[in-house]
């Protein structure tokens, strides 16, 4: 969406497939990072964004055991919003997808899943779909493929797939929220347990932490236990964990650490988690999809105006993505390996070391994990608009 918006925004003639009626679909990645609102400042668009509904946290903390310790602060982070904001991603969708339709050469198709496609003398020139029952071929200069981890594109394109590995998965689902709750602690650690929550408003998004492919036992186990370990890891869910009724309730997201070897093929680029899926440890994968949707429209917009794209093109867009890429995926493998395989596979009471909690009591400290993940490596910045 962003990439088609930031194309049209250029004078590009862009169509943007959506497979669904509408952007509605719970415990989607929704944590807009400082490098994304630097962006959306940069098209003039911020003052609209922070008028929908959001919440702004500017520290990262989580609670280990009984002790409260803060992560990150993005305080000094260096961008229009020294916060991040946690907006539903359909909220997000939607605002961006209007924006776009301002320009006149955006186009937007819901109900429309894209489902191979279109090759002629070893090139990509377009793609095959369905539409509300109906199929289509389209022809067009560049497809640029940002249809997730399980791309059927990437597939369809025979592109090859370095499967870098997680440890864990992450159940998802929601109980009410209370205004006494806990407000700016992210994360609950206990014995062998993690917990995320999100805050939405009148209820909280809750994602526990499980050990990779282990949520049949968890299932085999029952869900009033499942109940109990949550309370176990979070007292204050006690008087709500019923809301959870059965794990119909309970949304399994199977986390995947992976990337293509080479992100594109003559006529087709992969971006975001197409070509590169992220662990769900800081809530870097939108953030990093969006870099790849300015970094491939600042290079792509002019030969694509100009109907003079050529493989050269799309391989200045991997080289300037991939380092990055490579980098935060390093990170994130270093914590699962280090922190959260540890924390899964320890039934015990934790012990806070001596340098997590130096780090948790220092302002300076807590900034470096801030800029991290809060602008990220390389960050983008948007091309100014084509002259008349």
């Amino acid at each position: 969406m962003m990439a088609g918006a930031l194309l049209a925004r250029a004078g590009v003639r862009v169509l943007v497939l959506e497979a669904h009626g509408d952007f509605l679909r719970d415990f989607r990645g929704d944590t807009v990072h400082p490098s994304t609102m630097q962006v959306i400042a940069e098209l003039g668009w911020l003052d609209d964004f922070l008028a929908r509904p959001h919440q702004e946290v500017s520290r990262l903390r989580a609670r280990i055991e009984d002790e409260e310790l803060t992560l990150a602060d993005f305080s000094g982070v260096p961008a229009v919003t020294p916060y991040v904001a946690f907006m539903p991603q359909w909220d997000f969708l939607d605002f961006v997808a209007g924006k776009a339709r301002a320009f006149p050469t955006f186009e937007l198709w819901m109900n429309a899943k894209a489902t191979g496609l279109v090759e002629r003398s070893g090139r990509v020139v377009g793609v095959r779909g369905e539409r509300e029952g109906r199929y289509f071929e389209l022809e067009a200069d560049l497809v640029i493929a940002a249809d997730g981890r399980r791309s059927i594109l990437r597939d369809r394109a025979g592109l090859s797939v370095r499967d870098i590995g997680a440890p864990m998965d992450v159940l998802w689902f929601r109980v009410a929220r209370r205004e006494s709750d806990p407000s700016d602690t992210l994360g609950w650690v206990t014995r062998g347990r993690f917990l995320i929550f999100l805050q939405r408003g009148d209820y909280w998004q809750v994602g526990a932490l499980v050990r990779k492919g282990g949520f049949g036992d968890i299932w085999a186990r029952g869900i009033d236990a499942f109940r109990e370990g949550l309370v176990d890891a979070a007292p204050f869910l006690r008087d709500r964990v019923a809301q959870i009724r059965s794990f119909d309730d309970v949304k399994l997201l199977e986390v995947k650490v992976d990337r293509l070897e080479r992100w594109w093929r003559p006529g087709l680029l992969c971006i975001g988690d197409a070509a590169h899926a992220m662990s769900p440890i800081g809530g870097v994968g939108i953030n990093l999809a969006i870099q790849d949707a300015v970094a491939a429209a600042n290079r792509l917009a002019e030969p694509l105006r100009r109907h003079t794209l050529v493989d050269a093109d799309l391989e200045d867009v991997q080289r300037r993505r991939e380092l990055p890429t490579r980098i935060t995926q390093a990170l994130q493998v270093l914590i699962q390996k280090r922190v959260i395989d540890r924390i899964l596979g320890r039934p015990r009471p934790l012990r806070v070391g001596l340098a997590l909690r130096a780090a948790g009591r220092s302002r300076i400290l807590q900034r470096i994990p801030g800029r991290l993940i809060g602008i990220g490596i390389r960050p983008e910045h948007v091309a100014p608009p084509r002259a008349a």
